[in-house]
């Protein structure tokens, strides 16, 4: 019969998991963050910069919350605009915001992306823009009729009312945004949310819709977040930070392992890109709890400008910064540095291709990145050793390693940028 002892491969379990022996008692690390948690809540009472504080150079272009009745008056004062431009004989043109890139601009002073002025023209009776017209004027008509009936709708909904004009809903969200912005209101104004994906587990309790929900008491998978941020309130919390998480799978570990109970925290993820409603949620805790918000993302560029959304902006919504933006979410990890640091063996690690080199160059020559040395520190050591990791990579270790070893350490340590 064989030996299966020389066949089994042992586990690292206890204190055989790399780096456990490093890690202090759980008080020290509590103190820690404590510390972290109060200095933090003090700078972020101080940080009340707005767009209307700073002298630029340019006009910049902000839209605010506004009321059904409010969109509703906005809508037909434009319509009745429209009117007389017919009826004058002028025909009728959209006047939009520009969204691209060369009319954006990040705001050093705010840490995000902010929309300046230009807009364009976008008329009817054009025949390159003619069709982008008709879904603009369809576009303002169904909002209006939510103002009218005061409801919500998805994205897929609003696309699903008009298909053969729209053809694929990437187009009927691009103009929503558009009309937003020529609105001078928020996506979330319009009544117009998208489908629920982002979720929240941990130290928290907040009502939704009137409903209180205890985030401690939602299982493994945690809360959806509401699409609808209005229908939010009443946050409660007794944790010391906000753990910000790319990855569903991360954030299923942490949920399973209630790490959250070990060191107090609200553990949050959007299951990969931002969605609006995540990003909002966010911003709401971070300015109604005043805790400081970690976020672990992939050792990749895709992993920091996933952060840099949550942080600085979308450039697509650069529009909405001031409300979908959470300033000053610090990078705990995985980062470049962490391959060697923690010893993440070669297999676990994964060749950079030309393409995440390149986007890795072009972060670079971004001046939210530059604003921070570390980060250039790190995306520099990234595109130069052509190496990427997953969070998952610190499995190699043990299922569990990530919430027994390498956060706890990271916390003890503060090490984040």
């Amino acid at each position: 019969m064989a030996d299966n002892n020389k066949r089994r491969r042992k586990d690292p379990i206890g204190d055989e998991l790399p780096f456990k022996n490093k890690l202090k008692s759980d008080a020290l690390i509590l103190e820690t963050l404590k510390n972290f948690s109060t200095a933090s809540s003090s700078s972020s009472v101080s940080q009340t910069l707005t767009l209307q504080d700073l002298t630029l150079p340019f006009r910049c272009r902000e839209v605010a919350d506004l009321s059904l009745s409010s969109v509703q008056s906005n809508i037909e004062s434009l319509i009745l605009k429209i009117a007389h431009s017919i009826i004058s004989g002028q025909g009728f043109s959209f006047d939009v915001p520009s969204r691209s890139a060369t009319n954006q601009l990040y705001v050093a002073e705010l840490d995000r992306i902010v929309l300046k002025e230009k807009s364009s023209q976008r008329p009817f009776a054009n025949i390159s823009t003619v069709r982008k017209s008709a879904i603009t004027a369809r576009i303002i008509q169904l909002i209006h009729q939510l103002c009218l009936k005061g409801i919500h709708v998805t994205k897929r909904d609003l696309f699903y009312t008009d298909v053969k004009l729209f053809q694929d809903q990437i187009q009927s969200d691009a103009v929503l945004d558009d009309v937003s912005c020529m609105l001078g209101c928020t996506r979330s104004s319009l009544n117009v949310v998208a489908a629920e994906k982002g979720v929240v587990v941990g130290r928290l309790i907040f009502s939704d819709n009137g409903d209180m929900i205890d985030c401690t008491k939602m299982g493994m998978g945690g809360k959806a977040i509401p699409p609808n941020i209005d229908r939010v309130g009443d946050m409660q919390s007794d944790a010391l930070f906000i753990l910000l998480v790319e990855k569903d799978a991360a954030y299923m570990r942490l949920a399973e392992d209630r790490f959250y109970n070990r060191f107090p925290c609200i553990i949050v993820t959007a299951k990969g890109q931002p969605d609006v409603a995540t990003r909002l949620f966010l911003r709401k805790m971070k300015t109604e709890l005043k805790l400081p918000v970690l976020a672990l993302v992939d050792s990749d560029p895709y992993g920091l400008k996933i952060l840099s959304v949550y942080g600085c902006g979308s450039k697509n919504m650069s529009y909405d910064s001031a409300n979908l933006t959470t300033p000053d979410i610090k990078w705990l990890g995985v980062r470049p540095s962490d391959l060697d640091k923690y010893k993440i063996p070669e297999q676990c690690r994964l060749p950079m291709t030309e393409q995440d080199i390149k986007t890795g160059k072009d972060m670079l020559e971004e001046d939210f990145v530059k604003k921070n040395p570390g980060w250039v520190e790190e995306l520099t050591l990234m595109v130069k050793t052509k190496q990427k990791a997953e969070i998952q990579a610190l499995s190699t270790f043990g299922f569990q390693y990530l919430s027994e070893v390498y956060l706890p350490l990271k916390l003890q340590q503060k090490d984040w940028l």
